[in-house]
C-alpha cells in the first residue's frame, strides 16, 4: 500500500474511527517496547540471565523450571 493509498483511507475515515485506529497503532507501537522492570531487582536478574546466557548454559524451558522447583520442594 502506498502512502497516497493510506492517507485516501484515512480521509475516509469518521473522526471516532480515526480515534479508533490511532489507539490500536498505539498498541502496536507500546507491544513493540520492551518490557523491562525499572526495579533493581529486575536489573539485576537480568543482568544474571545474560550472563548465564554469555557463559554458553542453556536455559531451563518452563517445563524443566517446573520440574527443578518440584524436586526442590520435594515433589
Amino acid at each position: 500500500m502506498t502512502t497516497e493509498q493510506l492517507l485516501d483511507k484515512w480521509q475516509a475515515l469518521d473522526s471516532d474511527e480515526r480515534e479508533k485506529v490511532l489507539a490500536f497503532i498505539d498498541t502496536l507501537h507500546r507491544q513493540k517496547q520492551p518490557r523491562k522492570s525499572t526495579s533493581n531487582l529486575g536489573k539485576n536478574l537480568r543482568e544474571i540471565r545474560q550472563e548465564i546466557i554469555d557463559s554458553g548454559m542453556t536455559l531451563l524451558t518452563a517445563e524443566e523450571a517446573d520440574r527443578e522447583k518440584a524436586e526442590r520442594r520435594g515433589g
